[in-house]
């Protein structure tokens, strides 16, 4: 007996060692091998661990350099890209989120948006605000949406849109598997939804959960074809509403007075909603006053999510993908939806059996689709292409040329610097072509490079407001017990994430986010953060240092420099804070500092502009997103240091740490 548990317990490792190695084999297999060149650039293990944390990951955490330089750095990126590190930790705190785990259709039926609201306020409760607009009517009308929603069993959208704000906010404070919570932050913004949008808001939790977080670290096609698919996509770029009746199926009218018959005949029926059929002709009515061919989508897949802006495509090539893309909707999910009770009276079955497409959200309309030949970047699509159509084309755009260099361009603008290489996103594109889209591919060809690890692009570039926020709480091991509280932060200093209004998501660039305001707002955060005045948020300082407190102003900065920033070189910057805490009048010295040396922030010249990259849209003008993304910016905040954060009962740990947090070095990644 003893004898076999030893042989079972001998083939129990056997077979770890056997799989293990058949893992890492088939890992490199597909020629992800990593090789980092940063000993050829003169860095030791310790800077390589310092510089790879500060671009893959939202901040080191304390002794997370020493940590990750002595099991190896190709052996961390390599756990990182695989993206499965226990999160333990990380789950047990989301499991008080009560939305992240409900089906889309479970979201949309609880939590409506206002529009849902009102009409079955007006259809099936008969109470119309539109009818009386006084102060008196509108807070009784508010008084009855809250008594229908309870009778509906309906929660408010802000109690959905806050547990998607704060669970960003934790899964990138929390987890282990901090490269995926990067590229999870980088692709949302590739792929740019916004809580603006009301059709869309109810859908962007489910939008991030299903289309992006799985496949941040896979394929770009799949991920393109999962955005273009979801509800939140098709309601933010309008392709919901684009159809098109060169189709079989569809009904053809060639006689004018016919089709004003058969418009008379629908208005007659639509006049009284007492009825079943009287409100499917409203339906029926509603549509054909929007139905038409919408380019929104089709242009921003080719400028915003593919080819890139100069990517060599033409306007008819827009207007092709856009006819490609007819019919891609928006399925029913609720009971009160748009168009449910259309689909309720055919049923699903039949639906299907007519080559309808249903799918999650996801709605084909086989009824109106374009189903004439087109001609898309010199490829003819023959006649009849049905819904395997609008496939091929995103497939065709995923594996463009200019695809390639967009997607590496930006890719490397996130991870190496500002302005990459030419040499680099050239590597990066000509992997991103062999590998047919395989983004660990392209990220192993980033880090394996030279340019990568060249000494110039260290520390250049800037952090988001988002991600200074997060490296702070990491940094110092901080608790965060009210996440929503760095999200009113987040606004302060210009970034009100998830809520940006161009297709474009935010601009990955130093000269969007730097300039005298948001420095003093970055100031600001650090004194408030670093002496206990955002609630719900915690630190404990003297613990970093092993509880020893420094003996002076001048060992605190060196102190907590080391610990807060390692592995750079201290001297300039502790130099600058020490003649800011030195000298008396500390909150002026600070504003001082911050107003005379913006451009320490950063290497570009052009600190003080804003780059009209941030706002490559169609729909929306430079003034109206700048006045938007703005807006919660104090108007005293952009002008001062709030004193309060500086005097009384502060301590010298507290006020060393938090200008720390605001100089240039730590704004820096």
């Amino acid at each position: 007996m003893h004898t076999k548990k030893v042989f079972f317990l001998f083939t129990a490792i056997v077979s770890i060692q056997m799989f293990s190695a058949f893992t890492a084999v088939n890992f490199e297999s597909k020629g992800l091998k990593i090789n980092m060149p940063y000993k050829k650039v003169g860095l030791t293990n310790k800077q390589a661990a310092a510089y790879l944390l500060s671009r893959f990951t939202f901040g080191a955490k304390p002794n997370e350099v020493d940590q990750v330089a002595e099991m190896g750095v190709e052996k961390w990126f390599t756990e990182q890209l695989e993206g499965n590190m226990n999160d333990d930790s990380l789950n047990n705190k989301l499991a008080t989120f009560n939305t992240l785990n409900l089906s889309l259709t479970q979201i949309v039926s609880t939590y409506p948006n206002p529009g849902t609201i009102a009409n079955i306020a007006r259809k099936k409760y008969e109470i119309d605000y539109r009818k009386d607009s006084t102060a008196t009517s509108k807070k009784d009308y508010r008084d009855e949406i809250k008594a229908i929603m309870i009778e509906e069993g309906f929660k408010p959208l802000a109690e959905l849109n806050k547990e998607l704000i704060n669970q960003k906010l934790v899964r990138a404070i929390y987890s282990n598997n901090q490269l995926k919570e990067v590229l999870t932050d980088f692709w949302f913004n590739h792929f740019n939804v916004s809580l603006t949008k009301n059709q869309a808001v109810q859908y962007i939790l489910p939008y991030e959960r299903d289309a992006i977080r799985p496949n941040v670290l896979g394929n770009f096609s799949n991920m393109l074809i999962a955005t273009a698919q979801h509800p939140a996509m098709l309601e933010y770029l309008d392709n919901a509403s684009s159809v098109s009746n060169d189709n079989k199926m569809a009904p053809k009218v060639n006689n004018s007075m016919v089709a004003k018959k058969l418009q008379e005949n629908l208005e007659a029926k639509a006049a009284d909603q007492s009825t079943m059929e009287g409100k499917i002709a409203k339906q029926v009515l509603n549509q054909r006053n929007t139905q038409g061919l919408n380019e929104n989508f089709a242009r921003e897949v080719m400028e915003l999510h593919t080819m890139g802006v100069d990517g060599g495509y033409t306007q008819s090539d827009v207007t092709q993908v856009a006819r490609a893309l007819t019919g891609w909707g928006v399925f029913p999910l609720s009971k009160y939806s748009p168009g449910r009770a259309l689909v309720d009276r055919i049923g699903v079955t039949k639906m299907t059996e007519r080559g309808f497409i249903i799918k999650d959200g996801f709605l084909y309309r086989v009824d109106k689709h374009d189903e004439k030949e087109k001609t898309i970047l010199g490829v003819k699509f023959p006649e009849n292409g049905g819904y395997e159509e609008g496939v091929k084309v995103l497939q065709m755009l995923a594996a463009h040329p200019s695809t390639a260099k967009f997607i590496s361009t930006k890719l490397a603008t996130r991870f190496v610097s500002d302005n990459p290489p030419a040499e680099l996103v050239t590597k990066m594109a000509e992997t991103f072509l062999k590998s047919k889209g395989d983004i660990k591919a392209v990220l192993i060809e980033m880090v394996n490079s030279k340019e990568f690890w060249n000494a110039a692009k260290a520390n250049e570039k800037v952090k988001s407001p988002f991600e200074l926020v997060v490296s702070s709480i990491r940094a110092t091991n901080a608790t965060v017990d009210d996440p929503f509280q760095l999200f009113n932060w987040c606004t302060k200093m210009g970034q009100r994430f998830y809520y940006y209004l161009a297709p474009t998501g935010f601009p990955d660039k130093a000269s969007y986010w730097i300039n005298t305001g948001s420095l003093l707002n970055r100031m600001n955060f650090g004194l408030a953060f670093s002496t206990d005045k955002i609630p719900g948020v915690k630190q404990h300082l003297l613990k970093l240092n092993q509880n020893h407190e420094p003996e002076s102003m001048h060992d605190a900065l060196t102190t907590y420099s080391k610990i807060l920033l390692p592995e750079r070189n201290h001297d300039k910057n502790i130099e600058r804070l020490t003649k800011v805490l030195g000298e008396g009048n500390f909150a002026k010295k600070i504003e001082e500092a911050v107003k005379s040396t913006p451009n320490m922030y950063a290497s570009s010249s052009d600190m003080l502009t804003t780059t009209d990259d941030a706002m490559q849209m169609q729909t929306v003008s430079k003034k109206q997103v700048q006045k938007t993304e703005k807006a919660a910016l104090s108007k005293k905040n952009n002008a001062t240091i709030n004193i309060a954060y500086s005097t009384g009962n502060n301590s010298m740990i507290g006020q060393v740490v938090g200008v720390i947090i605001g100089s240039p070095e730590f704004q820096k990644k």
